[in-house]
């Protein structure tokens, strides 16, 4: 299995690899407002390249449940200085958090190589055509409703056929629309319109959407439904992460681990690969 994103050809061997979380928000759910200004971005941008980083996955929209929309001019003059400057410091991949087509446009044309979009390219009309014509890789997430009603009362007849539906849809949708299969990520969306009892279906047989042959996205750092099973804080759901990443790259049900925590999750997965490495 590989991964087509621009120049980058990814591959996927005994570990997992790190995308890490670079918001330059005020109001993300765990580090908003810790970078404020694209200075103080991109050198937390290059720390976490030193810690292990395969991929900057780089933010200017808080997509926590009940975010305020930003507008188009915010969010460019957020996130667009902050790829320009990091691609001229490091040879990863730089991918770009955005629904929107215009900012995904303009942070491609100074250096990134991946749109993630958690609507899946479905808000922006234009999205798939910019992928498209750039050749980005895109990670294609499910959500059920937006950013600002996801929380409300989200409800599934079976939460696990009802994302791997969506997978199959827009594979089809994307690929007619000209970004070859190959670029294409896929990534369920926990804690995205899901409640509690959702998101451990799909944990649990995350290894059903290995049949789709693309990559699969978990994003499960510090994610709410922790503090609902382990009365956690989300500054303190570290060991939470590490487990449920650890159960998901175990039952070779993932190929990237979206997460804040970079060092500790780049040390399980050299564990990780040492391991099976010794296997008979």
């Amino acid at each position: 299995m590989v991964w087509q994103c621009r120049n980058f050809r990814l591959s996927f061997g005994l570990r997992p690899l790190i995308l890490g979380i670079l918001n330059v928000t005020p109001d993300s759910f765990s580090d908003g407002g810790q970078f404020p200004d694209p200075g103080a971005a991109v050198e937390r941008g290059l720390r976490m390249i030193s810690e292990g980083s395969d991929i900057l996955d780089i933010g200017g929209e808080s997509t926590r449940p009940g975010a305020t929309p930003v507008p188009l001019d915010e969010e460019l003059r957020r996130v667009v200085p902050v790829v320009r400057e990091l691609a001229k410091y490091t040879a990863i991949p730089l991918s770009i958090d955005t629904m929107k087509a215009e900012v995904a446009r303009q942070a491609l044309d100074v250096g990134a190589a991946i749109v993630n979009d958690v609507s899946g390219l479905r808000r922006d009309l234009a999205m798939p055509g910019v992928c498209a014509d750039s050749g980005a890789g895109a990670i294609v997430m499910h959500m059920q409703g937006d950013p600002q009603t996801m929380h409300l009362d989200p409800a599934y007849d079976d939460v696990v056929n009802t994302v791997g539906d969506y997978f199959a849809e827009r594979i089809r949708t994307l690929t007619e629309a000209g970004i070859p299969l190959e670029s294409l990520c896929l990534d369920p969306g926990i804690g995205f319109g899901k409640r509690t009892v959702h998101n451990l279906s799909l944990l649990a047989r995350l290894g059903e959407f290995q049949r789709f042959n693309r990559p699969v996205c978990l994003g499960v750092s510090r994610k709410r439904f922790y503090g609902d099973l382990c009365g956690r804080e989300t500054h303190d759901r570290l060991a939470g992460s590490l487990a449920v990443a650890s159960f998901a790259v175990a039952a070779g049900a993932a190929q990237l681990l979206r997460v804040h925590d970079i060092p500790a999750h780049r040390d399980a997965a050299v564990l990780w690969e040492a391991i099976r490495s010794a296997a008979p």
